[in-house]
Formats: structure tokens, C-alpha cells, sequence
């Protein structure tokens, strides 16, 4: 019998169980990576709630698609990788053929496969990165100056700038986050970061809503309280959001970024809405006669994730306020109860229980 790990297994819905599993043995191609840090997504949550579609019953899943790592074993005709090398590892591997994977949009690829999602993940000692991933170049190598607990983030953010692209935010722009969860707050810095004029983020729980306002929005509203719209005149002389991001799994949200927008505004629905309730109800005359754009975005390529990790590492973006809190791996079930609680951003597991950036 081969050397035990222990990782983070996913059995049903509502079912993680924290188990010891053979470490994964490499072929020809692969890389062996021992995972420093890893945390949670909504993703994940949604697994755990017997809710993703690519999870469906009878599946077994490590869980985890947020890592960083140092490589600890490479296989045959690897190269450019060497062992004790820390690399970021974007989750998306495409089938490299296809059309959207030769234009780069490898998270759209019909074949694609995701880490954590439908093979095994990170929330465990060690990863098996198949040869696909490694040929495909979804192991970024990360410098010294990236913090340890931060470096997970990078997929998320990338996820974040793909929405920012689809839309173009840029220099005078007025932009609206709806939602101040994790990704939230990641589309309020890069919207800053891109030159925006003002960015005013809604928010209905007050802790998230503190945390963005302490962390740069311009302004934060909770709609339940107050006049979303009209504070939203005041604050962009009458003319709406040039920019409408909805961060939140909301079909409200929705809907109302449509009359939120000013004439000519873009909406990125970055945010999916449940697979049992789907739909909203729009009023297209908005679209038609404000002369809106409305685009969606989903997960991130290989190339955004290189593009995060630039960001990252050049100190553009500090994302290390986000995190929550830190968990040894063997308190998996607990860390993800911590990051059901809407109050939190991001809860990291990491191998062992340590101070951040150790």
C-alpha cells in the first residue's frame, strides 16, 4: 500500500467527510503538487448542497479549485517545471482543440474538465495536475511576494476580470456592485484599479456592508433600507450606472439592473441563478431604448488566471483583506460551516493550523 494523505471528500449533499486516501501516483506528463493553501468558493458550497450540475448523485468528489502549491514531483517529458517550485493552478482544463479553446476561452470548452468539480481537488495534502493541465500551461509559477493565504484568490479574481473585460470598465466610469460577497469586493478593487470615477456597492448585511466601505467603495447602500435608484442619482448627477455588475445570486438583482443603468450602460450578470429557478422577467423595451449591453460571464480562462496572477504578484491588486479566517485541513467540515455564515469573505484551509503567511 502507497503513502496516505488526507483530503476533504465530498459523498452527497451535506456530506463532507475529512478521510485518509492513497496520495495520488503521477504518469507520464503530470505534475504531483503539495497544496499550501486552498480555499473555499460558492462553488463549492453549491456541491455540498447536492446542487452543481456537474456533481450529480453517486458522485465522490475532492472538493477544491482555489490553489496554490509547491510542485513535489514532476512526471516524464515535463518541462520548465522543477520540484520546490510554488505555482498557482488555474482549474479549467479545456480539450485544447475545440474552437473556444484555440481563441483562448478554455472555460467554455464543452469538454472541459475542473478541478475540484469533476476530478479530484485540492482540499486534500496533495494534487494530481493531469498532463492536459500541464500542457496547456494552468501551472503558474508564483514569486516570492505573493502572500501564502492570498494566492488561492487568484481564480476568483481572474473570474472577476474576465466579467470587468466583457464590459470594459474604465476611466470615468460610474459602476454598481450589487452583492459585497468575496467577488464583490474583488469587482469593487479591479473597477477602482481600471479607473473608475465612483463605485457604489448595495448590500443588505451590515457586516459585508462595513467591510466594503472600509475597504474603498465610494459609497454603500443597503436597498432594504434605502432607495437604491435614487441614491444612485444623487450619486451620478441623474444619469444611472455606467456599469451595472451583479455579484449576487439574486433574481431581484437582476431585474432591476436593466432600470439601474444609464442609457447606453453595460450589465455583466456575474452572478448565476439557482438551476431550479432560473429565469427573471425582462422588460426588453430598457434594453431596446437605453441602448443597453448585457453580457454574463462565467468562471475564468487559462489566460485570465495568468492575467490575475500579474496582478497579484505586482502588487496591483491586495486581496489579502479578504480572508476570513485559516483552517488546518482536518477541520474541513467546520471551515466550511464558517464560510456558509454570509458574513464571512474567504475561509482558507491550509495543510496545518499556522499564522497567516507562515
Amino acid at each position: 500500500m502507497g503513502a496516505k494523505m488526507i483530503a476533504a471528500v465530498y459523498y452527497g449533499p451535506f456530506d463532507l467527510r475529512v478521510v485518509e486516501r492513497p496520495i495520488p501516483e503521477i504518469e507520464s506528463g503530470e505534475v504531483l503538487l503539495k497544496v499550501a493553501k486552498a480555499s473555499i468558493c460558492s462553488t463549492d458550497l453549491r456541491i455540498l448542497h447536492g446542487s452543481h450540475g456537474k456533481c450529480p448523485p453517486g458522485t465522490v468528489r475532492v472538493l477544491g479549485h482555489e490553489v496554490a502549491g509547491d510542485i513535489a514531483q514532476v512526471g516524464d517529458g515535463v518541462k520548465d517545471l522543477t520540484v520546490g517550485m510554488r505555482v498557482f493552478v488555474a482549474p479549467n482544463i479545456g480539450c485544447g482543440r475545440c474552437r473556444l479553446c484555440i481563441t483562448g476561452n478554455t472555460n467554455l470548452c464543452p469538454d472541459c474538465e475542473a478541478i475540484g468539480v469533476t476530478i479530484d481537488g485540492a482540499f486534500a495534502e496533495y494534487l494530481r495536475i493531469p498532463a492536459a493541465a500541464v500542457l496547456q500551461g494552468n501551472l503558474i509559477p508564483l514569486g516570492d511576494g505573493v502572500k501564502p493565504e492570498v494566492s488561492p484568490m487568484i481564480e476568483p479574481l481572474a473570474c472577476v476580470m474576465r466579467g470587468q473585460t466583457a464590459v470594459g470598465v474604465a476611466f470615468d466610469d460610474d459602476v454598481l456592485v450589487i452583492g459585497a460577497g468575496p467577488v464583490g469586493i474583488m469587482h469593487m478593487m479591479v473597477a477602482k484599479l481600471r479607473g473608475a470615477r465612483r463605485v457604489i456597492v448595495s448590500e443588505v448585511i451590515p457586516e459585508r456592508a462595513e467591510q466594503a466601505e472600509r475597504l474603498g467603495a465610494d459609497r454603500v447602500v443597503n436597498p432594504e433600507r434605502d432607495d437604491l435608484a435614487a441614491v444612485l442619482a444623487e450619486e451620478t448627477d441623474g444619469t444611472g450606472a455606467d456599469v451595472v455588475i451583479v455579484a449576487a445570486p439574486s433574481h431581484a438583482a437582476q431585474e432591476s439592473a436593466l432600470e439601474l443603468a444609464g442609457i447606453g450602460g453595460r450589465i455583466n450578470y456575474f452572478g448565476g441563478l439557482p438551476k431550479e429557478r432560473p429565469g427573471i422577467t425582462v422588460d426588453s423595451n430598457l434594453i431596446h431604448y437605453k441602448e443597453l449591453v448585457v453580457t454574463g460571464t462565467t468562471g475564468s480562462s487559462t489566460a485570465d488566471c495568468w492575467r490575475a496572477a500579474a496582478a497579484v504578484e505586482s502588487g496591483g491588486v491586495d486581496l489579502s483583506a479578504l480572508v476570513s479566517a485559516c483552517y488546518p485541513l482536518q477541520q474541513a467540515v467546520e471551515a466550511f460551516a464558517a464560510a456558509e455564515d454570509r458574513k464571512a469573505l474567504k475561509v482558507v484551509l491550509q495543510e496545518e493550523l499556522s499564522s497567516l503567511g507562515h
